[in-house]
């Protein structure tokens, strides 16, 4: 990483307080080398949860498996402050994963809003797993808060099951002064479209004492809503199931133990100093009889001076020989500003980042003039099956490798 000390992110904010940061131009030091399409691909880092869920025959097991894949989904955000690139219109990127079971195709399919659209599939013909997502910026003074606007799909083909769900809304603290720390908070319903269960996570907000800092809760019930399982942990962390009448019994008991502290000595919220709670000494109290359904994988040893990056972001951005003459020429591998900040050359990546947005801005104004429109190349715009609500959808052939009129873009 570089140092970015000696650049004040304020000069450039202030103008913009409860703007839409999406069409702010950011120097290149705020960002981390890789581009939000490879961002978006880590929630596939924990598929082995996928997997699992296909493989028990019991739908609320199979829930609490794509509840903890929902979790996981997004816990490499943790620390992760730096800003990833906006891709350009047409912009791709390809990951397959033997190892891991899946292979995925993105595509960025619009510039205004910003739109970043994904397909995974399992290699066994188990899962499909898609969506759209637009990071909705918001500026707050001394906070970045990113709402992921857009479904996101999750078909178990042997089960003939799908769930939906959006995303936890993330905030980045401190962005002017002091040390930037990240929460994720609101409400996470899943839905699986074949049984009526639903899935209810609750992402909480840091609170008092900084208590319930990355803290993760709810509950599985079914079309009666009957409560059939409680989940808890941290979505830094892990993710465990218990009885629900368990969990409650523990909830009041804990309540009314934070209740006589409190009354015992001052409160102070995070929410007026901004600065980072410090979370507990002891993490995740286990209660008896709970399972674990998930447990993060420790990051590498040397992960605080690469961005924070975990050990599956590290690769993303590789180019091996045997993909070289195979990935179409939009993929984000190729993408130059990207490539030059990986290395280490930081004006050649700003002086990049600036010349392809300046390419960018040239095509859609020629674009306007001959009143043609942008074609997307993988996706197509329409009704998510499930819920209804508008998304892009994979069109295919990808994997067909005949990439022909392909946009010029970097």
């Amino acid at each position: 990483m570089f140092s970015r000390n000696d650049f004040s992110i304020w000069s450039i904010l202030r103008k913009c307080i409860g703007m839409e940061l999406s069409k702010i131009t950011m120097p290149v030091i705020f960002n981390e080398p890789l581009s939000f399409l490879q961002r978006l691909t880590e929630y596939m880092e924990h598929t082995y949860l996928i997997h699992k869920a296909s493989s028990f025959s019991d739908s609320v097991e199979r829930m609490q498996c794509v509840a903890a894949f929902a979790v996981s989904a997004v816990a490499s955000q943790w620390e992760r402050t730096g800003k990833p690139f906006n891709p350009l219109l047409g912009e791709t990127y390809e990951l397959v994963r033997d190892d891991l079971g899946f292979r995925l195709i993105s595509e960025q399919v619009s510039h205004h809003p910003p739109i970043s659209a994904f397909h995974a599939e399992g290699l066994n013909n188990d899962f499909i797993f898609h969506g759209s997502i637009y990071p909705k910026l918001k500026f707050w003074g001394k906070s970045v808060e990113a709402e992921p606007k857009g479904t996101i799909t999750l078909e178990l083909l042997e089960h003939g099951e799908a769930y939906t769900w959006t995303n936890p809304t993330c905030c980045v603290h401190n962005i002017i002064v002091g040390k930037l720390w990240i929460e994720q908070y609101g409400n996470v319903e899943i839905t699986n479209h074949k049984t009526g269960d639903k899935c209810v996570l609750n992402f909480k907000p840091c609170g008092l004492f900084g208590k319930e800092l990355h803290k993760v809760e709810g509950y599985i019930q079914d079309k009666s809503k009957k409560k059939l399982c409680a989940l808890y942990g941290k979505w830094t962390e892990c993710l465990y199931s218990v009885d629900p009448a368990t969990f409650d019994a523990y909830k009041k008991n804990d309540k009314k133990n934070t209740e006589e502290k409190k009354n015992s000595k001052q409160v102070s919220t995070c929410e007026e100093s901004d600065e980072m709670p410090m979370p507990d000494s002891e993490s995740v109290f286990v209660i008896p009889g709970s399972v674990l359904l998930w447990r993060i994988a420790p990051r590498p040893p040397n992960s605080a001076q690469m961005y924070n990056f975990t050990s599956f972001a590290m690769v993303l951005n590789e180019v091996d020989k045997d993909m070289e003459g195979v990935i179409p020429k939009t993929d984000c591998r190729l993408r130059p500003d990207i490539r030059a900040m990986e290395n280490g050359e930081i004006d050649q990546a700003s002086e990049e980042k600036k010349r392809l947005e300046e390419k960018q801005r040239a095509a859609r104004k020629n674009r306007s003039k001959s009143e043609e429109d942008w074609k997307t190349r993988w996706f197509h715009q329409g009704p998510n099956p499930y819920n209804g609500a508008q998304d892009w959808l994979y069109s295919g052939s990808y994997w067909d490798r005949n990439y022909f009129n392909l946009p010029d873009i970097y």
